[in-house]
């Protein structure tokens, strides 16, 4: 039996739509990273982007456990002296930006490389239920349905 290694133009990319709604944050990025490293494949390819495209929907309704939600804090640096500033994910989920939380939980589950910016453009996180990619006919995927402790109700 040969061992396959698909080639960029054999790859065959769907686009799934996940709805984020009431699911655990770190249990839902796993799932996109899987799928967007394309790991889910019988035929993955470790140097090759293989994985689907992948649209989340009302990612301003994602759950954090615990006390995250209040005691969870984002660091990021200005690039000037002393300028390292802090944000609590209550703050980013109640601000403009909320699907923000989950972009950084699928980015910081990739590996880091040239691929790693190919594959993160592969996915579209948006915070209402509207998305403008229905063009592309994408199939739905329930990932509470795949394990009961990804949704929290």
């Amino acid at each position: 039996m040969k061992t396959i290694s698909l080639k960029p133009a054999d790859v065959e990319k769907k686009w799934v739509v996940i709805d984020a709604s009431g699911l655990v944050v770190g249990r839902l990025a796993a799932v996109v990273a899987l799928r967007l490293r394309g790991k889910h494949k019988a035929a993955y390819t470790p140097h090759v982007d293989c994985g689907d495209n992948i649209i989340v929907i009302n990612a301003d309704k994602v759950v954090l456990t615990g006390r995250k939600r209040d005691q969870k804090v984002y660091y990021h640096h200005t690039g000037y002296a002393g300028g390292i500033k802090e944000r609590s994910a209550k703050f980013i989920l109640e601000g403009r930006f909320p699907e923000r939380i989950v972009e950084k939980a699928v980015e910081r589950m990739l590996p880091r490389g040239p691929l790693f910016r190919q594959i993160l453009g592969n996915l579209r996180v948006y915070k209402g239920a509207e998305h403008p990619h229905a063009a592309q006919s994408p199939e739905a995927l329930d990932v509470a349905a795949l394990n009961s402790k990804n949704a929290r109700v």
